[in-house]
């Protein structure tokens, strides 16, 4: 009885472990899934992005950081000419960088969140500190702060650190204020408070005194539709004891309330302080100084340059080594070098300027923060130089075409309208983009079927349609047809194209425009489709203290707009304040969906609208609550029109989403942009995925799919286009996938690269560069868990079996991607003195069926794939055959010669030591004939020898994309016979040799096969 027990509690256990083993979906991590799958980024750099912070390290003038606005904290160590980020997978959006001046080549700390406060503004997620030079970080802190202002550290103390927290933009918020660590952050006191609305917005440190501070208190709110800058509660106070205490200093300041003000302490002489203060009344607006301390305040300029827009230009930097010169931000920037008396504008650059770091070496040399990425002058100013490699660029919206290479259009913030490959010879560089727009650019749409691209400003202020062919552009907006129609459009006003009928082109006021003629004529085909709230309508009155009617609170607009590919009928209209409007009639009668979504709260933005290409009554619809202060991540799913409506959000996903693209061939494979990176779920929703291979954790605003190429093209906030090449493998993951020991994918045809191009080599040293899609095979398969032990090989064979490459295969578990170049390894090329460049060249081996096989401990895995030849080269199949048959017998030949001066040098070896120097004499002869036998691998003069022109021969009509001339052909007629004559000398040689000694050589393959 016991003997049974035991065999059933082992059999029991055997199960157990046997379940246990089995992966799903649910449980198996997003960065085991997806393994060697990685992004690429192509920029642009040519337009960079918005940047709030810089930073010079204090020793080392050669060490800048910038901080950005949604591109995370980059690194330069060559005084700004290039930069590397460091912070790629935390939050992208940075309000400081502070280097602890006792430890600055380690401590690093990063305050997330962007402080400059504009509508499309991303947020953060507390604060981060580094030990090692920013290798790795921590976060220490501050998780629900949103927008960090300021990082001071104790000169004197490094365990001492001061934090100014801004806090909210679109709420109230209790992390706001003063902070400060005695314990190197592991601990906070909240130091200086005034209310939920209330944070600060600027820090500073008497650089002789580190109890002294400076704290900027600023009252502020943002809502969808309206800002508000300024209240009661604005102030700057002063501690002179470590922050325990706290005074304001408004002697000398402006009556009433007060906004926004900046605080700069002079390093050579900190009794002098400067501040910028937004008023109620203009003409007390400005530059404020004070020579004691604070004490008392003099009002020293009002020019237009230093008052402009105080909540997004309000830094002051003080030259270190000199107190009367001082740079304000602006939409210029402006220089003072008379103590604040008089200002003039810094040298052509991108307009908004937001930050300045001086040189430690030379206040010459200034790093400049713009809305445009970083610039660099050498003269003070007057020169402004643009760092080249910082893909900064802020995409609202992307699309793409169906060109080969396709390419990827897109609005910037502040940047215009662009489209470029996504691909291009070299790498896609700055030279590679086109523009096709000003302002701040939003979508930019290719017509379906002509070279048309259709492109906006912000607020459909102009909507261009551009005939690139003839380089013609005209203005097609929508405008009013009555006196007292008011169209309301949004910042970035909805535009959508038609693929039922080519000419038609869709945008959104508060109504739905249609076009049938490319925008030359419009009608309206509904009803306000907004909530039409008139309190939200009042944008005149936004801005608090200063006026900003600039058209970005416009709300009350529809925002995105998606006509179904199955049914031209059926449009589904999301809008800013919370409708999801569908029409099956083309537009005669609509139905709002938005009370059969449960679980949404009112009035929450429907960013974007994706109707499914598998069902015309399918749709997604992604909801974004960040401007009501709710950051929760909303999308949902209807299969019956709106009827009804399926959360498909879990939990795995962290940030707000704006945006949600079907696979369109799975649709169970959907891709989720939100403010902290991409999502994929490969079952509806039911569990998502975060991808992070090469992928930052930056904002999404806009995911488009590549139909032929199977590329998920992201626009992201911060970091440019991001593209995962191929994500078809994503297709067949299931379950039984997920607990195969090994499963192949399958491989699409790989069309042979036989394109050249000179395009690339010069001019870029300096600019970012991205890199193109690969146009090697690659072999994608999915392992169930990482191999350690045993032999894991691949070799490749060709419809013979015969094996023509031999590639380390990738281990790790989870899907593995190795390339293959579709090459033989370069012919073994005869020794000589000097190098024959010409048999460097590996030749492309003949379309056809070929097998990858894997050997993997005992077990052996097959795959098959096909390689295709590129149709653009014109040759017939006659040409091809004639091709990679001389190629193949010049690969041959050249073989054949490296092995017979192999066997030569063997037996001049053998006759110098046994002393025959006749028999040596008249094989070095014969080598000379066949190779260079003096000099180096410098001389380039040297008269070729066989080897030489074998091998030229050889790469010409192997590199070649065209089949051999008839001149190519002589030649080779020529070259064999050359050859076919050395070969017989050198058999009577060796012939007779071998008759008087005897001499251990290797074989062919023995040969072929040594290094």
């Amino acid at each position: 009885m016991k003997g049974k027990i035991f065999s059933i509690l082992v059999t029991l256990f055997i199960g157990g472990l046997s379940l246990q083993a089995q992966q799903t979906l649910a449980d198996i991590k997003g960065k085991e899934l997806f393994g060697d799958l990685k992004a690429r980024h192509i920029g642009p750099a040519l337009m960079s992005g918005r940047i709030n912070d810089m930073e010079a390290h204090p020793t080392n003038s050669r060490v800048i950081y910038a901080g950005t606005a949604g591109g995370g904290v980059w690194k330069s160590k060559d005084a700004g000419t290039t930069f590397n980020p460091i912070f790629d997978d935390y939050c992208q959006s940075i309000g400081a960088v502070e280097l602890d001046p006792n430890d600055p080549d380690n401590t690093i700390y990063v305050g997330t969140g962007e402080t400059w406060t504009r509508n499309s503004v991303s947020v953060g997620d507390g604060l981060y500190k580094s030990v090692d030079g920013g290798s790795n970080w921590k976060k220490i802190g501050f998780e629900n702060s949103e927008r960090i202002a300021n990082i001071i550290v104790n000169p004197q103390n490094s365990q001492e650190i001061y934090v100014g927290v801004l806090g909210a933009l679109w709420g109230d918020s209790e992390e706001r204020g003063v902070f400060k660590s005695t314990d190197g952050g592991q601990t906070w006191e909240k130091l200086l408070y005034i209310n939920p609305k209330t944070g600060c917005a600027d820090l500073a440190m008497d650089p002789g005194d580190p109890n002294v501070l400076y704290a900027s208190m600023w009252e502020f709110r943002r809502t969808a539709w309206s800002f508000e800058s300024g209240g009661e509660n604005s102030a700057l106070y002063k501690s002179e004891d470590g922050g325990k205490t706290w005074n304001k200093i408004h002697n000398g300041f402006p009556e009433g309330n007060l906004g926004r003000l900046a605080i700069a302490v002079a390093k050579t002489n900190p009794k002098v302080l400067y501040t910028v203060i937004e008023a109620e009344k203009d003409e007390r607006k400005g530059l404020y100084r004070s020579d004691d301390a604070g004490a008392s305040w003099k009002q020293l300029n009002n020019d237009f340059g230093i008052t402009v827009r105080p909540f997004y230009f309000s830094r002051i930097v003080v030259d270190p080594k000199n107190e009367d010169v001082v740079v304000k931000g602006g939409l210029l920037g402006s220089i003072s070098r008379d103590g604040g008396k008089t200002f003039k504008n810094l040298g052509n650059m991108h307009a908004d300027i937001h930050d300045f770091a001086f040189s430690i070496d030379d206040s010459d040399i200034m790093y400049v923060g713009t809305d445009g990425g970083v610039y660099r002058t050498w003269d003070g100013g007057t020169t402004m130089e643009i760092v080249e490699n910082l893909p900064l660029s802020q995409f609202y919206h992307i699309s793409v075409d169906d060109a080969e290479p396709y390419n990827v259009y897109g609005g910037l913030q502040d940047n215009g309208s662009w489209w470029g490959p996504s691909s291009s010879p070299g790498g896609v560089e700055a030279r590679d983009w086109n523009s096709v727009g000003f302002g701040d650019g939003f979508r930019v749409l290719k017509h379906p079927t002509k070279n048309i691209i259709y492109s906006e400003m912000q607020g459909a202020e102009n909507v261009w349609r551009v005939d690139v062919d003839k380089d013609l552009v005209k203005t097609i907006q929508p405008l009013p047809t009555s006196d007292d129609q008011k169209l309301r459009f949004n910042w970035n006003t909805p535009m959508a194209v038609s693929i039922h009928q080519p000419d038609r082109f869709y945008m959104g006021s508060q109504y739905l425009h249609k076009s049938e003629d490319m925008g030359d004529t419009w009608e309206i085909i509904s009803p306000d489709l907004t909530t039409n709230d008139p309190a939200k309508q009042n944008q005149e009155d936004s801005g608090g203290l200063s006026k900003d009617n600039s058209g970005a609170e416009n709300h009350t607009t529809i925002f995105t707009i998606a006509e179904s590919t199955l049914d031209e009928n059926v449009i589904w209209v999301g809008t800013d304040d919370g409708n999801v409007q569908v029409t099956q009639d083309g537009g005669k009668t609509w139905t709002n969906t938005i009370e059969n979504i449960s679980g949404l709260p009112k009035n929450t933005w429907c960013y974007h609208i994706e109707a499914s290409s598998f069902d015309r009554g399918t749709a997604y619809a992604v909801f974004d609550g960040h401007t009501q202060n709710d950051k929760k991540p909303y999308a949902y799913k209807t299969t019956d029109f709106g009827k009804t409506w399926t959360n498909i959000i879990s939990d795995d996903v962290v940030g707000f989403a704006r945006n949600i693209q079907e696979d369109y061939v799975n649709p169970y494979l959907l891709f989720l942009g939100t403010e902290f990176g991409l999502y994929i779920t490969l079952d509806g929703g039911k569990n998502w995925k975060k991808f992070t291979n090469n992928m930052p954790a930056v904002a999404i605003h806009f995911i488009d799919l590549q139909k032929k190429t199977g590329d998920l093209v992201m626009g992201t906030h911060g970091r440019g286009v991001i593209i995962i090449d191929d994500i078809s493998p994503l297709r067949e993951i299931n379950d039984d996938v997920l607990n195969k020991t090994v499963h192949f994918f399958e491989t699409p045809s790989t069309v042979i690269d036989e394109t050249t191009t000179f395009s690339g080599n010069f001019g870029n040293e300096t600019q970012f560069v991205g890199p193109n899609r690969s146009k090697n095979v690659r072999l994608i398969y999915f392992l169930k868990k990482r191999h350690t032990f045993g032999k894991m090989a691949m070799e490749i064979k060709n419809a013979e079996g015969r094996v023509v490459a031999t590639i380390p295969p990738s281990k790790s578990k989870g899907i593995n991607v190795v390339e293959w170049n579709h090459k033989l390894k370069q012919p073994k090329i005869a020794t000589g003195k000097t190098f024959t460049f010409g048999g460097f060249t590996a030749p492309n081996v003949a379309a056809g069926t070929y097998t990858a096989v894997m050997t993997k401990g005992k077990e052996t895995f097959e795959h098959t794939f096909e390689l295709v030849y590129d149709e653009n080269t014109g040759l017939n199949d006659q040409e091809r055959e004639l091709k990679n048959v001389t190629t193949m017998k010049l690969y041959d030949m050249t073989q054949d010669l490296a092995f017979l001066v192999y066997e030569l040098d063997a037996l001049v070896a053998s006759a110098e030591e046994s002393g025959d120097k006749k028999t040596v004499s008249k094989l070095n002869a014969l080598k000379e004939t066949l190779v260079i036998t003096t000099g180096d691998n410098y001389v380039g003069a040297a008269e070729p020898q066989l080897r030489e022109k074998m091998a030229d021969l050889y790469s010409k009509v192997a590199a070649s994309y065209d089949a051999p001339t008839p001149d190519d052909m002589q030649n080779l007629k020529v070259v064999s016979e050359r050859f076919s004559k050395a070969k017989d000398d050198f058999s009577k040689l060796k012939s007779k040799y071998l008759k008087k000694q005897s001499i251990e050589l290797k074989s062919f393959e023995e040969f072929l096969g040594s290094k």
